[in-house]
C-alpha cells in the first residue's frame, strides 16, 4: 500500500515539476525517487498485510514482482531523458505517464479484490494507449495508438464481462472468498465461463497466439520508447497478473483448461518464432519474439501451485534482456526513418560496447548458457516435465533452436557487414542502462537462487 501511495506521489511531483520549470531535475529526481520506493517495497518482504477490506493484499508475491516492475521503470525513465530531449515541454508528461503506469502495474499484482484488479489494468492500459499514439504527426504512431486502443478496449470489456459472471456465480469480488466457493459443490456453470473470459482478455494483454495480431503493428508504429515499455514491463505485468488470478481464484485447473493452455503455449511459441524469421524490421522481429516468450511463460500455468518463483525468474531474465536490447535499438534508430536490420550493419566496429550488449541480450533471449534466459528455460522445462507435459517441452526446445536463426541475423549484421556511418559520440545513458541491465541478467544467470528462493 505504501508503495502505491509513494508511486502516485512521485507521478504528481513530475507533473508539478513542469509548472516550476524543473525539467533538468526531472529524470534524476524520478530515478532517485523510484530507487527510494524500491527500498520501501523490499522492506515489506515477509510482512504480509491487507488494506481496505482486502482490496490490496501485500504478500511476498506482490512485493517481489512490484520490485521487478520498479527496476524496469527506473531503466525506462533513465532512457526517457535523452529520447524526449527534442520535446522538452512534454518530458514531464511522458515520465509522469510511465510512473502512473507503474502504479497500475503494482495494483495489478497486489489486488485482493477483482474491482482493484480492474482499476489497475485500466490505469496501465490507458497509459499505454497514450504513449503508443504520442507522436501526433506520425501516421504510423496514430495507427498504432488507434489499433491498440480499439483492441485493448475489447479485451478490457471481455475481462469485465468475465468478472461479472464470476460475481454472479459466487456473490463476491474478494479473491479469497471466491477460492473457497470454487472448490465447493454446486458452483454454477457460469463460474468457469467467467474465468475463461478473463483468461482470454489477459492472453490478449500478453500477446499470446491467437490473440497476438495487434502486437507487430503496434510495436512497429509506436515510438521506440513505448515499444520498450510494452515489450518488457507491460508483458511481464500481464503474465504475473494472469498467474495470480488463476492461482488466487481456483485451487486447481481442470484437465480441459490445462489442455487449452498447452495448445496456446505451443501455438504462441511456434507462430511467434516462424513469423520472426521473416522480419527485417527489428521492432517487428522483437514483437514476434515476445509472442514466443509469452508461450514459454504460459508453461508456468501448468504447475500452478509451485511455479511462482520460476515465473519471477523467467520474467526478470526476459525483461532485463529486453531493456538491454532496446537501449541499443533506441540509440541506433533514433534519427532514422525505419528500424530495419540494415541500420545495425557494422555496429561491432563503430560501437563495440553497444554491439556486445545487444549480442548478450539476444543470446539471453535465445536461451544460451551463462545468461539468465538459459536457466529460466531450464527451470520451466524441468517443472513442465514434472507436471507430465513432455510435448510442450519438446515444442519449447525446438522453438528455442528456431529462435537462434533470427537473433543471429541481427548479430551477423553487426559483426560481418560494413558500417554505413562513421563513429559518433554516444550519450552515456545508453551505455549505463544497457550494461547495467545485461550485467544484472548475467548475475541472475550465475546465481539463480537469488530469485528462486524468494517465493518458496
Amino acid at each position: 500500500m505504501n508503495t502505491l501511495i509513494a508511486i502516485s506521489g512521485l507521478g504528481v511531483f513530475c507533473l508539478i515539476a513542469e509548472i516550476f520549470n524543473l525539467r533538468k531535475l526531472l529524470v534524476p529526481v524520478a530515478v532517485l525517487g523510484l530507487l527510494a520506493i524500491l527500498g520501501l517495497t523490499v522492506s515489506e518482504f515477509n510482512t504480509p498485510a491487507a488494506f481496505y477490506n482486502n482490496m490490496i493484499v501485500v504478500d511476498n508475491f506482490s512485493v517481489a514482482f512490484s520490485s521487478l516492475f520498479i527496476v524496469l521503470t527506473i531503466f525506462l525513465v533513465a532512457l526517457s531523458g535523452d529520447f524526449y530531449k527534442d520535446h522538452p515541454t512534454k518530458l514531464s508528461d511522458f515520465i509522469a505517464i510511465k510512473i502512473f503506469l507503474l502504479a497500475g502495474a503494482v495494483a495489478m499484482v497486489s489486488f485482493g479484490n477483482l474491482s482493484m484488479f480492474f482499476l489497475g489494468i485500466e490505469v496501465l492500459s490507458i497509459s499505454l494507449y497514450i504513449l503508443a499514439a504520442s507522436r501526433r504527426l506520425d501516421v504510423k504512431s496514430n495507427e498504432a495508438g488507434m489499433k491498440y486502443f480499439l483492441l485493448g478496449s475489447f479485451a478490457s470489456g471481455i475481462i469485465l464481462f468475465g468478472i461479472c459472471l464470476i460475481y454472479g456465480a459466487t456473490g463476491y469480488f474478494d479473491i479469497a472468498e471466491i477460492k473457497d466457493l470454487s472448490s465447493g459443490a454446486g458452483i454454477p456453470v457460469w463460474f468457469p465461463i467467467g474465468i475463461t473470459l478473463m483468461v482470454i482478455g489477459m492472453l490478449f494483454k500478453i500477446a499470446a497466439a491467437p490473440f497476438h495480431f495487434w502486437a507487430p503493428d503496434v510495436y512497429e508504429g509506436s515510438p521506440s520508447m513505448t515499444t520498450a515499455t510494452m515489450s518488457t514491463l507491460a508483458k511481464v505485468v500481464a503474465m504475473a497478473t494472469l498467474y495470480k488470478l488463476l492461482s488466487g481464484m481456483t485451487s486447481s485447473l481442470s484437465a480441459t483448461f490445462e489442455m487449452v493452455i498447452v495448445v496456446v503455449s505451443i501455438l504462441s511459441m511456434t507462430v511467434g518464432n516462424l513469423m520472426a524469421l521473416r522480419q527485417n524490421n527489428v521492432k517487428r522481429m522483437l514483437a514476434f519474439s515476445g509472442v514466443s516468450h509469452a508461450g514459454f511463460m504460459l508453461m508456468t500455468l501448468l504447475s500452478l501451485s509451485n511455479s511462482a518463483s520460476t515465473l519471477l525468474y523467467y520474467t526478470a531474465a526476459y525483461a532485463l534482456a529486453g531493456i538491454a536490447s532496446f537501449a541499443v535499438i533506441i540509440y541506433v534508430t533514433k534519427n532514422k526513418d525505419n528500424e530495419d536490420i540494415i541500420n545495425f550493419n557494422g555496429l561491432g566496429k563503430t560501437s563495440p560496447v553497444l554491439a556486445a550488449v545487444l549480442t548478450a541480450a539476444l543470446l539471453s533471449m535465445a536461451g544460451i548458457p551463462v545468461f539468465a534466459g538459459f536457466f529460466g528455460k531450464f527451470m520451466l522445462f524441468s517443472q513442465t516435465i514434472k507436471s507430465g507435459y513432455m510435448v510442450v517441452v519438446i515444442a519449447g526446445v525446438v522453438n528455442s533452436i528456431i529462435s537462434i536463426g533470427y537473433y543471429f541475423k541481427l548479430i551477423l549484421a553487426m559483426y560481418t557487414k560494413e558500417a554505413s556511418e562513421e563513429k559518433q559520440a554516444i550519450p552515456f545513458v545508453y551505455y549505463a542502462v544497457g550494461v547495467t541491465a545485461i550485467l544484472l541478467n548475467i548475475i541472475l544467470g550465475l546465481c539463480p537462487s537469488m530469485i528462486t528462493n524468494l517465493l518458496h
